[in-house]
């Protein structure tokens, strides 16, 4: 396990790698969840096996530092991110990234250029204040202290087991912030910046389980990779894993 310093202060975000050729794979999770649980099924793959990988929990999830004076926002979690990826010593990294880590990825590549060479996005939330179903509105419909004091385990209770597996282990507080500063999107906007990345290879997986992709007629235009994997849902990765290796490796 490594760690780096974040937010200014003492607290740590953490990550566990694998050797191997570079550019590195850097797995990123999504609200409430953890790098490597998601991902390194996947990144033991033959198909991706040989790539130095990293599995980064960002801050207040998995094993990473959860500070009470942090704020979470998704500038925030870049930054924490960036921090990690400068102390491996990475520059031109793959990021491989789900949901909330999709958004947060987005915005590193656009403040960080030098860290990301190519975006594998599997359902990133790319909007602001997205529909009342989305998983993050359940979790900020909710004030902060209510959230902590009662919102959380009600929360676990209904999310199912797969999900509550991993939203246990994060901070309460640092998920309820998370999720707001998720639902408040970035400045520009995710889908903007994404539009703009035209010098990284951009690729977008969506679960057919999911529905249509909205606006992926101008991702397309805009050069990103708009795939549709069958038999899966938001959890692509674990619901056609064979479909998750290909997009990640390059293939169709």
């Amino acid at each position: 396990m490594r760690q780096a310093e974040f937010g200014g202060g003492e607290s740590r975000i953490r990550w566990t790698e694998t050797p191997g050729a570079e550019p590195a794979r850097v797995y990123v999770h999504g609200l409430g969840a953890s790098s490597a649980v998601y991902h390194a099924h996947v990144a033991a793959r033959t198909e991706l096996a040989g790539r130095r990988s990293l599995f980064v929990d960002l801050p207040g999830h998995g094993i990473s530092d959860r500070p009470a004076d942090f704020g979470y926002t998704l500038e925030e979690h870049a930054d924490a991110l960036a921090a990690a990826l400068d102390s491996a010593g990475l520059a031109g990294a793959e990021l491989v990234a789900h949901s909330m880590g999709g958004s947060v990825a987005i915005v590193l590549a656009h403040r960080r250029p030098d860290l990301v060479s190519r975006l594998v996005l599997t359902e990133a939330n790319l909007d602001a204040f997205p529909p009342p179903t989305a998983g993050s509105s359940g979790i900020a419909e909710h004030s902060e202290d209510e959230f902590v004091d009662g919102g959380h385990a009600r929360v676990l209770d209904r999310v199912g087991p797969l999900w509550a597996a991993t939203m246990r282990l994060a901070d309460p507080r640092a998920l309820h912030r998370s999720a707001v500063g998720l639902r408040r999107g970035s400045d520009p906007v995710m889908r903007e910046i994404l539009t703009g990345l035209t010098t990284v290879e951009r690729v977008y997986l969506q679960g057919e389980f999911s529905g249509d992709l909205d606006g992926a007629d101008a991702l397309k235009t805009a050069g990103v990779r708009v795939l549709t994997v069958p038999d899966a849902g938001h959890n692509v990765m674990f619901d056609n894993p064979d479909a998750f290796v290909r997009a990640v490796a390059g293939g169709a």
